[in-house]
């Protein structure tokens, strides 16, 4: 008698977990469409953002490039026949709380002429701090018209030109180095 029970439980826990798996997989059909389709529209919405006036399709254009083993997208921008800058996508892997995803754009002397950050999952109110905090005009955090060539892109406690976000300064350094490789990524690619 008891080893029918067990039989039974067993019968029905995998039945309950096909089933399961079967409608998730249903959902995941129905919904990896528009999954898709937002995250390449944040891009097209990052690149506006990020780099100078362009009239050209940047993504139709991406290409990669390696950086230490690294590899990124590089999205290139030009006006008719000029370019105008790139922007570079790219994951910092060493966040506090896993990847940040990262998009930064470059004027074709390398200046710093915006960024991105398109997914993370940092400490809200600190990490989670890094889009406003950056981008902050007329401080010593502001990334934005800044030469990753010319200022030492690390944080001041490891003897860099930029503050980090304070209590977040895993979150900073994983930013910060992100920028540094875009950099290097755009001048490999500026010199192509």
């Amino acid at each position: 008698m008891k080893g029918n029970s067990v039989i039974r439980m067993i019968v029905s826990l995998g039945v309950i977990t096909i089933l399961a798996g079967a409608l998730l997989g249903y959902v995941n059909s129905l919904t990896a469409d528009t999954i898709s389709n937002a995250r390449q529209q944040a891009k097209v919405d990052a690149l506006a953002k990020i780099l100078p006036s362009f009239d050209n399709n940047p993504i139709s254009s991406a290409r990669q490039v390696a950086v230490d083993g690294d590899s990124m997208t590089v999205y290139p921008a030009a006006m008719g026949s000029s370019a105008v800058g790139c922007a570079v996508e790219c994951t910092a892997t060493d966040g506090f709380s896993g990847n940040i995803s990262l998009m930064f754009g470059f004027d074709t002397s390398g200046v710093v002429t915006g960024f991105e950050v398109l997914s993370h999952s940092e400490t809200p109110g600190l990490g989670a701090k890094m889009a406003d905090w950056f981008a902050t005009p007329g401080t010593r955090h502001d990334v934005i018209g800044a030469d990753p060539a010319v200022s030492d892109m690390r944080v001041n406690k490891d003897g860099g030109d930029i503050d980090g976000i304070t209590a977040a300064t895993i979150t900073s350094r994983a930013f910060l180095g992100a920028l540094n490789r875009a950099h290097a990524a755009a001048i490999i690619y500026n010199k192509e």
